[in-house]
């Protein structure tokens, strides 16, 4: 049996729900429509992989709504070549969005099973730019830090010191802050200095809970 084909789905959601929402950057809108968002979701969620809404994968997490996917990625004001960060990887969908645009990504999920399955999804769909690991997001990635964006696809009470520490001078960090179980805060910040950093609120989103050392309790969820 042939697989079906998504590609009208694919691209009609990056005309209404992306472009139609205000997204104008063409590396956005060009690895939107690169990214097959069904290979990302099991098969009995494919159907429902262009709608423009979050879709459990397990283990009590999401895969993002495309829309916000998109405005994470723009707020990064990526131009291209950059080394970028994706704490909460889940299935890897939005790391795979930050492969079609940045040089490196460097994902981190804590959760083993998501953490596998993200990685052989991602190599299965080429993106051997995109090297998932296990651990605890809210610390980052120091060994390979720092970074010239990062991305975090959890709610936390505040942005992890750990995090800001690991931008380059310039980079920029855009994550929800916020209660683990209400509408949060989408915050974008700026390093602009070793010592300095500029926030700005992006509007608010829902996200699962970010857990570990500066963020969520374990078990809190």
């Amino acid at each position: 049996m042939n697989e079906p084909d998504f590609t009208a789905r694919r691209m009609a959601m990056v005309e209404y729900h992306i472009q139609g929402r205000g997204i104008t950057s063409p590396l956005v809108i060009d690895a939107m429509r690169r990214v097959r968002r069904e290979r990302f979701v099991s098969e009995d969620m494919q159907q429902l992989a262009y709608e423009d809404g979050p879709l459990g994968i397990g283990e009590g997490q999401t895969i993002s709504q495309p829309y916000v996917v998109a405005l994470m990625v723009d707020a990064l004001n990526l131009q291209g070549g950059e080394k970028v960060l994706d704490v909460g990887t889940g299935s890897g969908y939005g790391a795979a969005v930050l492969g079609c645009i940045a040089d490196e990504v460097f994902g981190i999920e804590r959760l083993p099973a998501l953490a596998a399955h993200a990685r052989e999804v991602l190599r299965a769909e080429g993106f051997s730019n995109v090297h998932v690991y296990c651990g605890d997001g809210t610390l980052g990635m120091p060994e390979v830090a720092p970074f010239d964006g990062i991305v975090v696809a959890a709610g936390g009470p505040s942005v992890p010191q750990a995090l800001k520490d690991q931008l380059t001078v310039g980079g920029r960090l855009v994550m929800p802050v916020g209660g683990e179980h209400i509408r949060q805060d989408l915050v974008r910040i700026t390093r602009v200095s070793t010592s300095e950093y500029e926030s700005e609120s992006l509007g608010g989103v829902r996200f699962v809970p970010l857990l570990g050392e500066q963020g969520w309790p374990e078990g809190s969820a």
